[in-house]
């Protein structure tokens, strides 16, 4: 895992940069890490994160905590908003709505798919659902991003 770009981002295309995180050659979030989940697939308009929680992320109540699903679905929700820049472009979530469906418990392993709903000129809107491997819906949010263009 690199924590350095090896090139330029700012001359590559949103999909380009995610691509060389997917690969190795790029720089990966620290939060990836820190939270313990994987980008796996990635495309114009859509991208793929995988994770299983453990206990460490446990409420009190014995379940996975709703910030670690929602750190999951942001990422899911920004980096499809990421996969559509073009050079030089970047964004920042300007708002992040989770809605947490039925209760997820450590290692259960778990798939966050995001989509582009629409890409504007100057906003984004996406959204992402994460889901179990046997199809169960955990949790889904959306999200609106601030497209910025120098």
């Amino acid at each position: 895992m690199s924590d350095a770009p090896s090139r330029d981002l700012a001359s590559l295309s949103g999909v380009e940069q995610l691509r060389l995180a997917l690969t190795g050659e790029g720089a990966i979030a620290p939060i990836a890490q820190t939270v313990g989940f994987a980008l796996v697939e990635v495309e114009e308009g859509n991208v793929v994160f995988e994770a299983t929680p453990t206990r460490a992320v446990y409420n009190p109540l014995g379940t996975v905590h709703g910030g670690w699903i929602a750190t999951v679905l942001d990422s899911a929700c920004g980096c499809v908003v990421h996969s559509m820049l073009k050079p030089g472009q970047a964004y920042t979530t300007l708002e992040l709505k989770t809605v947490f469906h039925r209760a997820l418990t450590a290692g259960t392993p778990v798939r966050a798919v995001g989509r582009i709903v629409q890409m504007g000129r100057r906003a984004a809107f996406s959204e992402a659902e994460l889901r179990g491997l046997d199809g169960k819906l955990y949790a889904t949010a959306t999200s609106t991003c601030l497209v910025m263009t120098p």
